[in-house]
């Protein structure tokens, strides 16, 4: 008993130092610019071989762009025992001392695991950076970044991670879930007091989670730019239409959004100013897909900008594009 009390304080010390340091480098560079590494749908099982091409992935990645910061946008852990799972997947990371965080995609609880359980293990596990956030709002993945000025503690940008959660909560109605009333007053709520600290001036930001938006297939249509990159498959958002879009407009501050759960897409559009992006798809084997990578994006700071692309594994750079988007800038 005494051993297993042991183990036990000894693995949240270790996860509470790794998020101190993880949150001590979340600082634009001296040079104004802050990258990060997007994964997603890395349906990880650490008990198959086929997973071990997600890990060659990562470690590729990871060495050619020296990140700032990770994130994984669902669907990363496919296979019981979850626990282990994710502990192997974020060696790359710990390994290399980079701040990380996820957020969950529909995927993530289907296994030996609940949405929950899932949150407290990666919080153990060192550099990790999600947060637990309001008890009163639905999911387990709704939390805030902010990024400081390279000079100073001002806060300079914002990382919302959301929670897009699983399922159709009404049956018959669709087969994917949506941001709930409560997650979208949370978002409203949370940009409006850093828009007031920032005296009045939204702050540039960005957000990630798994499920795209039913915006995304307008955009892709009829969106401000012809979009950039891949559309191999129907977009897999909710039927039903909650308003984050309309919020985010509203707001000011989001940028653009980034998102997975299709894994044959890839595609940069926009709507109405707003950046809607896939990251790109970096599983293995055991599951659809026929090239994988990851999303890079960078940020500037001071500015409403950021760079992204995409490096496929094997190195090469493609989709290259800069926000604001141009109407004529399409790399096709």
């Amino acid at each position: 008993m005494k051993h297993s009390i042991l183990i036990l304080l000894v693995t949240l010390l270790i996860g509470s130092a790794g998020e101190s340091q993880a949150k001590n480098k979340l600082k634009f560079r001296e040079g104004g610019t802050y990258k990060i590494v997007q994964f997603t749908d890395t349906h990880f099982d650490q008990k198959s071989g086929k997973s071990d091409a997600v890990l060659l992935l990562m470690n590729e990645v990871l060495d050619l762009e020296k990140p700032d910061l990770v994130i994984f946008t669902g669907d990363a852990v496919t296979q019981k025992p979850s626990a282990e799972g994710w502990k192997k997947l974020t060696e790359p990371l710990v390994s290399r001392q980079i701040p990380w965080a996820a957020a969950f995609g529909n995927h993530d609880d289907e296994y030996d695991l609940t949405r929950k359980e899932i949150r407290t293990v990666i919080q153990n596990i060192p550099y990790n950076l999600n947060q637990v956030g309001p008890k009163k709002v639905p999911g387990f993945c709704n939390y805030l970044l902010p990024l400081q000025s390279s000079g100073s503690p001002k806060v300079a940008a914002l990382l919302y991670c959301m929670d897009s959660n699983a399922y159709t909560p009404i049956k018959g109605v669709g087969s994917y879930g949506w941001f709930l009333r409560p997650q979208i007053d949370w978002y409203v709520e949370t940009s409006q007091k850093q828009t007031r600290l920032n005296g009045g001036t939204p702050l540039p930001a960005l957000a990630f989670f798994h499920i795209p938006l039913p915006e995304y297939t307008e955009a892709f249509e009829k969106g401000d730019i012809s979009p950039i990159g891949r559309k191999d498959e129907k977009v897999c958002s909710p039927v039903i239409n909650t308003g984050l879009f309309a919020a985010m407009l509203e707001q000011g501050d989001v940028m653009a959004t980034f998102t997975g759960h299709d894994h044959v897409n890839n595609y940069i559009s926009s709507l109405h100013g707003l950046g809607l992006i896939y990251g790109q798809f970096s599983g293995g084997t055991n599951t659809y897909g026929d090239q994988t990578g990851a999303r890079i994006i960078e940020m500037k700071e001071g500015e409403r900008s950021f760079k992204t692309w995409i490096r496929y594994k094997g190195g090469e750079k493609v989709h290259e594009a800069a926000f604001p988007f141009k109407k004529a800038e399409n790399p096709k």
